[in-house]
This record gives C-alpha cells, structure tokens and sequence, in this order.
C-alpha cells in the first residue's frame, strides 16, 4: 500500500506500542490496514480492528479492508456476521466494537490496532485487551483524534518518555496527511471555531473548560538531564496521607524544573523524609512544605511534620499562614506563562502524575475554588507551595536580598 511519509514513518517505527494522533482524514485508517495486513502475511496471526463500537468499525474499515485482502488474493473465507477474514496462511483479521469488552475477552492478539481511542473506555484496554497481548507478546497501534486530555492523551505521553523503551508517539496534522487541500482546510478555519478547528484539524490537545493552569505541553514540557554538579535540590511537598506527594526540582536563573516527582500511599512525613535521602544522597534539599506543617503532627511522639522535616536535615521554606488560593493558582500561572508569554517552568515527561495534575484540574463549576472531587490538587499543591514562596504573586514574604540572589543563581543558602 503506498503510504505519505508522515504515514511511512509511524509504519517503520519498531516500538511495540505506537501512538498516533492526527487531524481529521489524515490517513489514519488506511494505515492501520496496512498495518493489519502486513502483521497477518506471517502465518497463524490473530489480528484485531477495535473501533468504539460493532457499527463503526464496519463503517470505517470492513468494505476497505476485504477489497485490499482480495486484491492480494489472501483471502480464504469471510464472515459477514462476525467481521472476519480468514486468510489462505491461517491469519485471521477481526473487527470489533469496544461498546461491548466483555465479547472482547478470552483471544490472544497478535496485533491489535485500537481506532478512535479518544471515544473508548480506558478499562477496555487495560481490563480486556492489554491481557490479550500478554502470552502472544502482541503489538498495539493506537490512533485517534484527540478529544480533551483523556487517557488517549495519557498514551501520547507515554511515547514522548525516553525511559518508555517499548513505547513511541507521533503527531501530525490533517494537513500532513495530504489528504485534503489546504483551501479546504482553511475554509474550515472560517466555518469552525479555534478550539475545535485546533482539536480536530491540527490534532492539539485543547484543555477542559474550567481548567486552573496556564499550562501547554508543547511549551512546559521538556527533555532534560538534571545537571551533574547541581547540589542542591528545591522541593514541594504536600501532606496529604492518601497520597503524600512532592515534586522535585532545581531552580537556575529563575526557572524551575521539575525533573522528579514522589507519591506515597498510605504513608507519613517520616516515609517520604526517608524516600528523599533515598534518591538523592548528599544533596542540599530545600522543602517548601503545606504551612500546616508548623501545626500537622503525623508521629505518635507529637512532632509536627516540620519538625520532622527539619530534623531530617532538611531545610525548610514554609509560609507563616496560607496564602489565599487564589494567589498561589496566579503565582503558579505566572511562572508557566506569564503576560509576555515566558515560560519559567518546565516539567519532564517522566513526572507523569503532577502533568496530568496539571493539564486536568478544573475548578468546580460555577465557582474560583479548585474541584478537589478528581484528586489531581495534590501534585498542583506541592508546585504552589514552591512557586508561591519563591516568586509570590501576593507576598507574605520577602527574601533577604543574599537570598534572592541565591534563588536566582540556584545556589540557595
């Protein structure tokens, strides 16, 4: 099948799971036949077509794909009923509905490609189609239009993770798939409005309605190494017991990235005092706890979770009250994007629980107060408590100026 070369270059792509998010008529359904087809030439493959539901998948794949297999004169039999090509090697190529994962249990896949993973249920994967892979070793094509930050957004970040070995993702436009004409394209620039025409033609992930933070994962998101001679570590840390969670950075000239993040359940400030010195021994640890940490008392001898933080060698930055919600959310905001449009926050695909924290929050409806209901306020706290003491937009405090300089310098005393 002749593919474009955006296409070409997901096809060669040798990771195990691929994801591939795209513009509308990018092509996405021509290669996922391409790519059944060419995992069923190996004798005795099982292939597997999973659309959101029974009546997609044969509206967008079933005419297609017979007419190609029987191009190839492949085909031994077809099952209308069942959607299924049985192919003269002992392949078989199946089309499925995710509307109904338990019809999907019980079959080892060798490949499966899931189509239009934005409009299926996350637990029909990893409930009913992940296990499937496991005996065979399977491989998994995931393609798709985004449709808010969804766990399809959670795979697309999976593969943009370098430690992620068996894990790859893409992105292209409709315009990419050369497809569709660009004045087509620009005549539904005109026709729709910017978030849709971003989401469904330039394959963005545009944020929920009510989002808190001014964050982008083209522009906050980035790659890096922790500097070798970096001795000093700066750290956000919220209390909550279910989970404890802090987020690890260091700070040069004014930016802060994040390049670690810790979560513990069920756990106590001694724990995660105990996971700090873990990861990072003889380091200079800065802690910029919940203010509740002067009064929170975690251990049965009565010490409160500063004291414990304090007596771990920590040095500890915390707020004399807290700050009002809504300054810290602006504090955080500011450093992410600030009026001018600079960025001094940059957060590593590995932290995947403060970006999916910070990509989803949304307030609650009809109100400036933070939904707490989802439980992504806990990474998003650790990071304010860092912003909001270091570069408050409200300040309670104000750094001595050695203090500020060594801030700035990222070499805090």
């Amino acid at each position: 099948m002749k593919l474009s070369d955006p296409q070409r270059k997901v096809a060669d792509d040798q990771a195990r799971f691929r994801v591939l998010v795209t513009g509308r008529r990018f092509g996405k359904t021509t290669l996922a036949i391409r790519e059944l087809c060419y995992t069923a030439r190996i004798p005795g493959r099982v292939c597997w077509y999973v659309a959101p539901s029974y009546r997609q998948a044969k509206q967008i794949a079933w005419v297609k794909l017979k007419k190609i297999l029987q191009d190839l004169r492949w085909v031994n039999k077809i099952n209308e009923a069942e959607l299924t090509v049985s192919l003269k090697n002992g392949s078989r190529i199946c089309l499925r509905g995710a509307d109904n994962p338990d019809s999907l249990r019980g079959v080892g896949i060798d490949f499966l490609v899931l189509d239009e993973c934005a409009d299926i249920q996350e637990s029909a994967f990893t409930e009913v189609l992940r296990p499937t892979l496991s005996d065979t070793k399977g491989n998994a094509l995931f393609i798709g239009t985004p449709k808010g930050m969804n766990w399809f957004y959670d795979l697309y970040q999976r593969g943009q993770t370098q430690t992620e070995e068996e894990w790859s993702s893409y992105q292209f436009t409709t315009l990419d798939g050369g497809w569709v004409e660009p004045e087509e394209i620009e005549q539904a620039r005109k026709d729709l409005d910017v978030k849709t025409f971003r989401q469904e033609y330039q394959a963005t992930w545009e944020n929920y309605s009510g989002v808190i933070y001014n964050f982008s994962i083209k522009d906050n998101v980035r790659d890096f190494q922790e500097p070798l001679d970096n001795n000093i570590i700066h750290i956000g840390m919220d209390f909550n017991l279910d989970p404890m969670s802090a987020v690890v950075s260091h700070i040069k000239d004014g930016v802060v990235n994040v390049f670690d993040e810790i979560q513990i359940w069920s756990s106590n400030t001694d724990e995660m005092c105990a996971e700090i010195h873990r990861r990072y021994p003889g380091k200079k640890i800065f802690v910029y706890p919940d203010p509740s940490a002067k009064a929170r008392k975690t251990s049965a001898g009565g010490k409160t979770d500063l004291s414990i933080l304090t007596n771990a060698g920590f040095i500890c930055k915390v707020m004399p009250r807290h700050m009002a919600v809504r300054d810290r959310i602006n504090s955080v905001n500011a450093k992410l994007c600030s009026a001018s449009g600079k960025r001094d926050i940059y957060i590593h695909p590995k932290c995947k629980n403060m970006l999916n924290s910070i990509a989803k929050q949304t307030y609650k409806e009809g109100t400036t107060l933070p939904d707490k209901t989802q439980g992504y306020d806990h990474f998003t706290d650790s990071l304010g408590y860092l912003i909001s003491f270091l570069y408050p937009i409200k300040t309670f405090y104000e750094p001595a100026p050695q203090e500020r300089f060594a801030v700035k310098t990222g070499a805090m005393r």
